[in-house]
């Protein structure tokens, strides 16, 4: 099991939290996904590695944007 957290920016509500949870959730290995709205945390857990550029992707199909660290 591996954890990685990003931070995403543009979420104001519940269902942008639902959106960015549902996209990042169906990626390959990913075991599960936490969002903390008021933050903009996501943590993401994976029986393997966390791809970053999968989670990059599925955070921009839901119409988000990981903040550059």
């Amino acid at each position: 099991m591996s954890a990685s957290t990003y931070t995403v920016t543009g979420m104001t509500c519940g269902h942008c939290v639902g959106s960015v949870k549902e996209e990042v959730g169906q990626l390959p290995g990913v075991t599960g996904v936490e969002v903390d709205l008021a933050s903009g945390l996501v943590t993401v857990t994976a029986a393997g590695a966390v791809d970053d550029a999968a989670v990059a992707a599925a955070v921009e199909e839901a119409g988000y944007a990981l903040a550059p660290h």
